[in-house]
C-alpha cells in the first residue's frame, strides 16, 4: 500500500526531474532526494508513477526534445540533445527513433506519421477545433513573471477526469483554511504527440504561507521568467486547439524560442470546476530570446 510519506518523497523527485532535465538524474542521485535506499527507491518510484525511473526520465527528456525540434528550427540537433540531457548524438538519435519512430531530422521536417495531433482522438477537442477555427489568435503580452509557490496534486491523463483532482485540491484548501483564488494548471506534456491518457498535468493553488506537512498535496515553485501570455476564453474542448495554434502559428513567427520549463494556465474561471465547463484564463508560455 502506498503511504502519503512515499507519495511526498516521490513528488520531491519529480520536482527535481522537471526543474532541470539536463541535470544528473541518475537513480543513485534521485534516491538521495527521496531519502530511500536505491533498491527501495526503484520499487516505490515504479509503484507510484507506473514507470521505472529510467523510463520516466528518458520519456520526459524526449518529449522536451520533440518540442524543441519542432519549434526551434535553427538550433542544431546536437545542441538540443545536450539541452535535454543527452551526452551523445548517437544515443539521443537511437532513443528518439525508439520513442517516436522517426529520426530527429525527420521529426523536424515533420516527416512522421500523418501529422494528426493526438488530441484529435477525442471528439470534444475536435469540436473545439471547429469552434475556434475562424477566430483570431489573441496577441500575447510578453512579460517577466515572478516565481510562484503553489500547493499541488499531479494528474496523469488530460480529460474530464482532471475535475476530480481539482475537487480534491479544493477540499484540501478548505480543510487548511487556504484561499483558492489563484488556480494554475501546469502542462508538462504536449498533446500534439503525447497520447491524452499519458499527458502529465498538475493542478496548483498559489499559497502565501509554508505548508506544515506534505502528503497527497505537496508544494513546489513554478519558475519565473519571460513568458508569452495569451488571454483565452472558451468551453471544455477549446483549450488544446488554442494551445496547438499558439505553438504552430504564433511561436514559429515570433522570433522567440520555447523554454524547457512547463507552460501553465492561470484560471479566472476553471472549466474543470464550473458547471457550464466554461473557462477564462491566461495561458503562459515560457520563452527566451536565445
Amino acid at each position: 500500500m502506498t503511504s502519503c510519506s512515499q507519495i511526498s518523497r516521490i513528488n520531491d523527485v519529480l520536482y527535481c526531474i522537471h526543474q532541470d532535465i539536463a541535470a544528473d538524474l541518475s537513480a543513485h542521485r534521485l534516491s538521495k532526494v527521496a531519502c530511500f535506499s536505491e533498491q527501495h527507491f526503484h520499487r516505490v518510484f515504479r509503484k507510484i508513477t507506473g514507470e521505472s525511473v529510467h523510463q520516466y526520465v528518458r520519456r520526459t527528456r524526449l518529449e522536451h526534445a520533440a518540442n524543441q525540434l519542432t519549434f526551434d528550427v535553427d538550433n542544431p540537433v546536437v545542441e538540443i540533445a545536450q539541452k535535454c540531457g543527452f551526452h551523445s548524438l548517437s544515443s539521443f538519435t537511437h532513443a528518439f527513433k525508439r520513442q517516436f519512430h522517426a529520426s530527429p531530422g525527420q521529426w523536424r521536417k515533420r516527416e512522421y506519421q500523418t501529422g494528426v495531433p493526438q488530441w484529435h482522438r477525442d471528439q470534444d477537442f475536435v469540436r473545439g477545433e471547429r469552434r475556434i477555427k475562424n477566430l483570431a489568435l489573441p496577441d500575447p503580452v510578453i512579460q517577466q513573471l515572478p516565481a510562484r509557490t503553489v500547493a499541488y496534486i499531479r494528474h496523469v491523463g488530460y480529460g474530464r477526469s482532471i475535475a476530480s483532482t481539482w475537487q480534491l485540491l479544493s477540499a484540501w484548501c478548505q480543510q487548511e483554511c487556504r484561499s483558492t483564488s489563484t488556480q494554475i494548471g501546469l502542462h508538462h506534456s504536449n498533446p500534439e504527440w503525447v497520447p491524452l491518457n499519458q499527458c502529465r498535468y498538475v493542478a496548483c493553488v498559489e499559497i502565501d504561507r509554508p505548508m506544515v506537512r506534505n502528503g497527497r498535496v505537496h508544494c513546489l515553485t513554478i519558475p519565473g521568467g519571460w513568458h508569452a501570455c495569451f488571454e483565452i476564453t472558451g468551453q471544455y474542448g477549446d483549450l488544446l486547439p488554442w494551445i496547438s495554434r499558439i505553438l504552430n502559428e504564433w511561436l514559429p513567427s515570433s522570433g522567440l524560442k520555447m523554454q524547457t520549463t512547463p507552460a501553465f494556465a492561470v484560471y479566472n474561471r476553471n472549466h474543470f470546476l464550473e458547471r457550464d465547463e466554461k473557462f477564462s484564463l491566461s495561458y503562459c508560455l515560457p520563452v527566451t530570446f536565445y
